[in-house]
């Protein structure tokens, strides 16, 4: 139901009722502009884009508080969303008052004080996360940062560092206790946290895999705990015989004991873990940029050495697209012209070896 009505004053009193039969209404100077607000909110509530006004009025803080409650998250994916929208200039603000210009904004006053893009990008995203589920959930009518432009990202010289074999070798032989972590980060590519995750029942003596089904949260002991793996990133991979045998000692361990703990009896976590790899790292002489992930780097070069295509490193290394692995690791593949320098000779060299006429020798 709507009605436009012109009030003794001379104000016009346009109302409608919502889908939930709640009556709202609104004055206006002119006949004309009561029409024109009146086609506007019945087109909202037809097309499933109209707000409740009332909703909006809810702070940017709370509105925040509330959609994570609705998320199912792992703790690393919160603390970013809370990194990210606590970092808006329009925390106290009422959410329908924030406009596309202050989400622009916001955006360049990051990239000015020095933010990296790919930081800047990650927090727009869950800013606008959280501005799209308030449109779905009729909060506002629209989200004003469905537009806004983050600054590109530069291309960057590749600079990730490869370990040769015998580095890895001089690893395993300088980390004591800590060896058999090196061993499966380097021989099946598991991240810190799925590394620090395994459990005995994960090792199958049978089919030479090891399954990843959690990983270790959290960078201090007070803060680590045990939880899904990154979304995709449950497999099982396939890895070498000695590694199995390296890992045999844990045969008659219970199924669900972790297998790798500190010396103290802490699970391992970022900050212990990598303490481990720098002593390593001292140790051997390498420089800063050799870190524990390099080892997973390492596998994943291997792979790619070997021959593997996308889609088989992609699946042992957890990634939940093909192009993730690509954007990684796509300067490691041969390119269209280093097969054809390769290919041509080859050929070329076969054709020569045959009996051919016209003189080809």
């Amino acid at each position: 139901m709507v009605s436009l009505k012109q009030r003794p004053n001379g104000v016009w009193r346009a109302r409608y009722r919502d889908q939930d039969n709640k009556e709202h209404s609104k004055h206006f100077k002119t006949k004309r502009e009561g029409e024109a607000w009146l086609v506007e909110q019945k087109a909202a509530i037809a097309t499933g884009q109209w707000a409740s006004p009332a909703a909006g009025r809810i702070m940017w803080d709370e509105w925040v508080s509330r959609w994570l409650e609705m998320q199912v998250w792992a703790d690393g994916s919160v603390t970013s969303a809370i990194t990210s929208t606590s970092s808006v200039p329009w925390r106290q603000k009422s959410i329908r008052d924030v406009k596309s210009g202050d989400v622009q904004l916001w955006v360049t006053h990051e990239a000015d004080r020095g933010l990296a893009p790919s930081t800047i990008r990650t927090r727009l995203n869950y800013v606008h996360m959280a501005f799209r589920v308030s449109v779905d959930n009729q909060v506002i009518p629209r989200s004003p940062a469905s537009r806004t432009k983050a600054p590109r990202q530069r291309k960057k010289s590749v600079t990730m560092r490869i370990l040769t074999a015998d580095q890895v070798a001089a690893a395993l032989e300088a980390a004591g206790e800590f060896r058999l972590f090196v061993a499966v980060c380097a021989f099946a590519g598991l991240r810190l946290g799925e590394a620090a995750g395994l459990q005995a029942g994960d090792i199958d003596f049978e089919r030479n895999t090891i399954s990843v089904r959690r990983q270790v949260l959290g960078t201090s002991i007070p803060s680590t705990n045990v939880g899904p793996p990154k979304a995709g990133s449950e497999r099982d991979i396939f890895v070498p015989r000695e590694l199995i045998d390296m890992l045999a000692g844990d045969k008659k361990l219970s199924p669900d004991t972790l297998l790798f703990r500190t010396p103290l009896g802490h699970l391992y976590n970022r900050n212990n873990a990598g303490h481990e790899w720098r002593k390593i790292r001292v140790l051997l002489g390498f420089d800063d940029e050799v870190k524990l992930h390099t080892l997973r780097h390492t596998f994943a070069s291997n792979l790619i050495a070997s021959g593997s295509d996308v889609v088989t490193v992609q699946r042992a290394l957890g990634h939940s697209q093909p192009s993730i692995t690509l954007d990684v690791y796509s300067h490691l593949w041969p390119s269209a012209e280093d097969k054809t320098r390769s290919a041509t000779p080859t050929f070329m060299g076969h054709v020569r070896g045959l009996r051919a006429p016209c003189g080809l020798h």
